[in-house]
């Protein structure tokens, strides 16, 4: 029989629509405006007594609170108005100082019901939940220098080990450094093993004044080579933390020679942000001074304890986070203390294990480095009258947290230990798993999208959406009658379907996203059009109802196909070449295009069946 599916495919395709509905629920219930407590460390805890400040704090400033959540590592205040944002997050910094981080956020309201089977709500871009966007530029220079500095000493190591004396000389005006031989025979033979083991060097020699000079330094090539690394590196390294510090759908990329482009949608505190990208932690591994060094080769550090005093650590280092290739947090099965169980790679293991070979008994530094944010008061002339304000800026801070005798020649893993609390230690874990920083970078330019332009923008793409949507139902029914109904139910099906599926796959939803399903939209309507007007064609050839419908959908199939197909390939082109917006435009028509195809073709399809499949229709109202 024409016209009729099995039963199997009815349910099919019901269970599909009632999927589509639930988990495109949540995006009917907008989010709260909230303010988020953090620990500037993570040996910072999130005690009843903070929550009590907080909200004594917003008491005090007349602010009303919908709910307080105290998490294990942060609290969450809901607050009952969006303009109150920026306020509540002033009174709460004042309030808690500098050992807490406070961001504002928007809290999900979610049915406890609907989170439990994994729903949730589109994710919003930068244009539409607000948001940062930074300019970072890497400084390169920096980079090439820390290269040269560690291999002038492995060259320096390596001089000593085959017995070649030398002396050490200025560097010259470009950068090269410069050494001193006795006789020729030395110096040409200190050439010919460093152009070996260095081939990225130029290596030249020449004589001055009765001294047998060799100066090194990077060719033009190696210069590239490193100053690329250094900005892939840190490309890298701030996409890795960022996710796993839990920024929502972040846009990292590189721009131009050395600048890199974050955007983080939804943080539209950029001092939070800052702290976000400046959380930067790194190890040193150094060596213990010796009583008779020299002073300018030495450094003093506090412990990060602060129960031992100071100790004084050689500034030569032996290697950085940056050979780090693993690092998991757990607990020392003997003493019950957390520590961190490090991986190195191959050149950071190798390394180790030939200084500790040949320091055994010395005691060698862990060095841990980070950004810490500080908030310290500036005057600013505003309208002509000088007025104190609070700025927050970050400042390095530089602690032992190890220093230990060496007992054995260490291999590529080993453990760090003297970590106060598990929370450092998995923050330290975390970091070194991101990776490091090449080199360091600047905040060359950055902006703040606020949350009433997201509002303002929301507003209007919902309008689009509606108004779009509206006028293509309305011209279905007028010219179409109730077979255009059919194709409305089918359209609304493919609304819902392409929001489930976006909010279920952590789509990110853009202003040009919103142009993508006002555009799909039209092309699953287009889809109809092409069918009913078959079915037209067939019937004024005086086909039967019924085989005019079956060929009506048949025949429109291929062109249908074909069109969507194309069009699909295209959006997946975008996707993979494009950058922000066009990303976004991409994803809702990739996605679109397939929904629609299902809801134009099998939805309407089953529609037609359940309404003329099993009657003797004799006029089809279309």
């Amino acid at each position: 029989m024409l016209n009729r599916y099995p039963l199997w495919k009815y349910l099919l395709i019901l269970m599909v629509v009632v999927w589509g509905f639930i988990y495109a629920l949540p995006n009917l219930y907008p989010a709260d405006p909230a303010v988020q407590v953090t620990g500037a460390s993570a040996a910072v805890e999130m005690t009843g007594s903070v929550l009590a400040r907080a909200e004594n704090a917003l008491k005090q400033g007349g602010i009303k609170i919908k709910a307080a959540e105290q998490h294990e590592n942060s609290l969450l205040i809901r607050l009952k108005k969006l303009d109150q944002q920026q306020l509540a997050k002033s009174l709460i910094k004042n309030a808690l100082g500098d050992n807490y981080i406070v961001a504002l956020n928007l809290a999900q309201t979610t049915p406890e019901w609907l989170r439990a089977i994994g729903a949730s709500p589109m994710k919003l871009g930068l244009d539409l939940s607000g948001g940062v966007h930074f300019l970072l530029t890497v400084d390169t220079a920096k980079a090439v220098r820390n290269k040269m500095d560690i291999a002038n000493a492995d060259i320096r190591t390596l001089l000593r080990k085959d017995r070649l004396r030398y002396r050490t000389m200025p560097e010259r005006a470009d950068g090269a450094y410069q050494l001193a031989f006795n006789n020729e025979a030395t110096r040409d033979t200190a050439m010919d093993k460093i152009s070996k083991e260095f081939p990225d060097f130029i290596v030249e020699g020449r004589t001055l004044n009765g001294r047998y000079l060799l100066s090194y330094h990077y060719s033009e090539a190696g210069i590239k080579q490193i100053e690329d690394y250094a900005v892939r590196q840190n490309l890298t390294t701030v996409r890795n933390r960022v996710n796993e510090l839990g920024v929502s759908e972040p846009l990292v990329q590189r721009q131009g020679h050395n600048g890199i482009v974050v955007e983080l949608p939804g943080v539209q505190d950029t001092a939070e942000a800052k702290r976000i990208l400046g959380k930067t932690a790194n190890l040193e591994f150094r060596l213990a001074a010796t009583p008779d060094e020299s002073p300018a080769n030495t450094e003093k550090f506090e412990f990060r304890s602060g129960h031992r005093p100071p100790a004084t650590l050689e500034r030569d280092v032996i290697l950085t986070g940056e050979q780090v290739s693993s690092a998991q947090a757990n607990f020392d099965t003997q003493t019950g203390q957390p520590q961190v169980n490090i991986t190195l790679d191959s050149s950071g293991g190798a390394k180790m294990n030939r200084e500790t070979r040949h320091n055994i008994g010395r005691a060698m530094a862990v060095l841990f480095i980070e950004q810490k944010p500080y908030t310290h008061t500036v005057t600013k002339i505003v309208d002509g009258k000088k007025v104190k304000v609070n700025e927050q800026s970050f400042k390095e801070d530089s602690k032992i947290i190890s220093l230990a005798t060496i007992q054995s020649a260490l291999g590529n893993q080993f453990r760090i230990t003297g970590l106060d609390a598990p929370g450092e230690a998995s923050e330290l874990a975390l970091l070194l798993r991101a990776g490091s920083l090449a080199a360091p970078m600047y905040f060359a330019e950055e902006r703040t999208v606020g949350p009433s332009l997201g509002a303002e923008n929301i507003a209007m793409g919902i309008n689009s959406t509606l108004i779009g949507l509206g006028m293509l139902l309305m011209f279905m029914l007028v010219v179409y009658r109730v077979c255009g109904l059919m194709a409305n139910i089918a359209l609304t099906c493919n609304l819902m379907l392409l929001t489930a599926i976006m909010s279920l796959f952590g789509a990110t939803l853009t202003m040009p996203g919103i142009a993508g399903i006002v555009l799909t939209l039209g092309m699953a309507v287009d889809a109809n059009v092409l069918i009913f007007s078959r079915i037209r064609e067939e019937i004024k050839h005086n086909r039967p109802i019924q085989r005019a419908i079956y060929d009506g959908f048949d025949r429109a199939f291929v062109s249908i196909f074909d069109g969507n197909i194309t069009t699909l390939l295209v959006g997946i082109i975008l996707f993979a070449v494009g950058t922000g917006p066009v990303k976004g435009f991409a994803v809702t028509l990739s996605i679109g295009i397939i929904t629609s195809m299902f809801t134009a073709i099998v939805v309407t399809r089953a529609q037609m069946n359940l309404v003329y499949g099993r009657r003797n229709v004799k006029k089809l109202s279309i």
